[in-house]
């Protein structure tokens, strides 16, 4: 689905930002979206993506939920700022109903979990609508999926500070890590 036609002058093509902490999922994306035609600067964290946004105002923008220093989530307010008009598609490993929504409230167009292609991301990039054809879920969560979506949305509250999660839910800040470091509990 190009959307872009490549042989825009540079000055005419939409800007992409990308954030993610993992180096070679920036260089990819970064690859993928230049051969669609975009212009694209990476930002392996959120005050680098600051940074960045000072001075160059993107059309578009990919942001990773978790990283080492700071919550995607806390970056979405500051690209709304450089052009209310952005469509920002947030990716994550670690699929939460709290962070979804937390991201969407936001501001971000759309929520897709790891691993997503260029091609699907630009898909979400066009999507204005929500999908009435998802089926509801037939099972209930289990009470570990349950504890892991309370502790994301506790964090994302918090601002992705550790610490102050861990406070906020009266739980020792290793035992918080160490939940954080597992993967998600199934359904």
């Amino acid at each position: 689905m190009n959307t872009v036609i490549p042989e825009l002058p540079p000055d005419r093509r939409p800007k992409l930002l990308v954030v993610d902490d993992d180096e070679s999922f920036c260089s990819t994306m970064q690859r993928a979206f230049e051969q669609r035609g975009y212009v694209v600067r990476a930002a392996q964290s959120v005050t680098q993506a600051s940074e960045m946004l000072k001075d160059w105002p993107p059309a578009f923008a990919v942001v990773d939920l978790r990283m080492q220093h700071a919550t995607g989530l806390t970056l979405i307010p500051r690209i709304k700022a450089a052009n209310p008009d952005v469509r920002l598609v947030v990716l994550t490993g670690y699929a939460s109903i709290a962070t979804a929504i937390e991201a969407i409230k936001l501001g971000a167009t759309h929520y897709l979990a790891k691993p997503a292609d260029a091609t699907a991301i630009e898909i979400a990039f066009g999507l204005t609508n929500g999908d009435t054809l998802v089926a509801p879920a037939e099972k209930y969560s289990s009470v570990d999926r349950l504890e892991w979506e309370y502790i994301q949305r506790v964090l994302a509250e918090n601002c992705g500070n550790i610490s102050a999660t861990a406070r906020a839910l009266n739980m020792h800040r290793r035992t918080l890590q160490r939940k954080l470091n597992k993967f998600p509990a199934r359904r």
